[in-house]
């Protein structure tokens, strides 16, 4: 499948809320995650699960927290992808794989949700795109992510959450440190 022509980009917002409520569906994207695995201790992560998640989120929302985008193939949501400072992530910040690499203040890019249909097709390089122009408006300066290298070519999409490394590249990211085999840290500067 070539790009989409239609491949458009929104910030999760209050206005954009209902969308990104369509697109992870029941299940909360990925087992009642609603995209909080990252900002929660995992103790608080088990317990949250599900609902919970899901208003924890709706909470951050209702603030107007940096949180990401979501890509849309005309009106309809097919995409997400989590963008915010790094120091929102409290996982991030007690990941020996993760660890900072300097003092750098960096935004990171910690996970992606792809409706099912989309998946395979090579959107997460162009939602990447979309997230680099969405920071180059909040001024951002560096863009960190965590992608992990697939061990097997039919590797299932519930290990993938984090993009895969080819992805990253492809948008112009640099591997910078691997503390990790599996799991590089990659940067995108904007100038």
């Amino acid at each position: 499948m070539k790009v989409l022509a239609t491949l458009t980009f929104k910030p999760l917002t209050q206005s954009t809320w209902s969308d990104f409520v369509a697109l992870f569906g029941e299940r909360g994207a990925c087992g009642g995650c609603w995209c909080m695995s990252w900002r929660q201790s995992a103790a608080d992560y088990k317990k949250f699960k599900g609902e919970k998640n899901k208003k924890a989120m709706k909470k951050l929302v209702e603030k107007e927290d940096q949180l990401g985008i979501i890509a849309y193939d005309g009106k309809i949501p097919i995409g997400w992808c989590a963008v915010a400072p790094r120091a929102q992530y409290i996982k991030l910040e007690s990941s020996r794989v993760l660890k900072p690499i300097d003092d750098k203040e960096v935004w990171s890019i910690p996970c992606f949700f792809l409706a099912k249909e989309y998946r395979r097709k090579g959107l997460s390089s162009e939602i990447l795109k979309g997230v680099i122009a969405h920071c180059k408006k909040k001024k951002v300066k560096i863009l960190e992510a965590y992608p992990i290298i697939p061990y097997t070519d039919n590797m299932p999409a519930a290990f993938a959450w984090t993009g895969m490394l080819s992805s990253f590249l492809k948008a112009g990211f640099v591997e910078e440190k691997r503390w990790s085999e599996a799991r590089p840290i990659v940067r995108y500067y904007l100038k």
